[in-house]
């Protein structure tokens, strides 16, 4: 068994030894998993986040108009606004 000893910083942080980073093959900006089995402690990729199944499914319906979605809110309000003001 090898063990590989790092520091951990007042903030609880702790830098992934570049061989561990290489043998998880652990990315910058990347996710790792601490599981804990038995009182030990092991870390492991990440098999699945969001950010990871974004964009594998395709949606059911297109992508949403939000430029017309946000010009009929407006309208609504604006009715809104008037209605309330010829209430007074």
């Amino acid at each position: 068994m090898k063990q590989i000893t790092a520091s951990i910083t007042q903030r609880g942080q702790v830098t992934i030894p570049a061989e561990v980073r290489r043998l998880l093959g652990a990315k910058p900006r990347g996710k790792v998993v601490f599981q804990i089995v038995d009182g030990e402690v092991r870390l492991a990729p990440v098999e699945f986040t969001l950010e990871s199944a974004y964009g594998s499914v395709t949606p059911i319906n297109r992508p949403e108009d939000f430029e017309e979605l946000i010009r009929e809110a407006m309208e609504e309000h604006t009715e809104e606004v008037i209605r309330e003001m010829k209430s007074r």
